[in-house]
């Protein structure tokens, strides 16, 4: 899956495709918001059921595996990530969305980067 040309235009990492399912949730409201697609330092493709805000702001809560090379339960990171864009996926009734991590703690940075080392 590759995402629309001009959410790619304007990466400046690399973005990891998530080869493990991952379920993003709201935090504030509890609810799921869809699954990762790919993950960068800097951001994320999500792909929903539901057409986000347009730039609306969010606080998430996302599963990585724990690094090292025996595979452990997956611990949640949290970030807050704002919406960039959307559209429609090529399934029907899904929908990509691109988000740029706006807030992220130290510890949870450290997690994001030694997972994408790895992967």
């Amino acid at each position: 899956m590759n995402p629309p040309d001009k959410a790619s235009n304007q990466r400046r990492a690399e973005r990891k495709r998530a080869t493990f399912t991952a379920i993003v949730t709201d935090v504030i409201s509890g609810q799921p918001m869809g699954h990762l697609g790919n993950l960068s330092s800097t951001g994320m493709l999500l792909i929903s059921a539901n057409e986000p805000r347009s730039e609306a702001l969010y606080q998430v809560s996302l599963p990585l595996p724990s690094s090292g090379r025996l595979l452990t339960q997956s611990q949640p990171i949290e970030v807050g990530i704002q919406e960039q864009w959307h559209e429609p996926a090529a399934s029907p009734g899904q929908i990509w969305a691109g988000y740029r991590i706006v807030a992220i703690s130290d510890a949870d940075a450290a997690r994001l980067d030694s997972w994408l080392a790895q992967a």
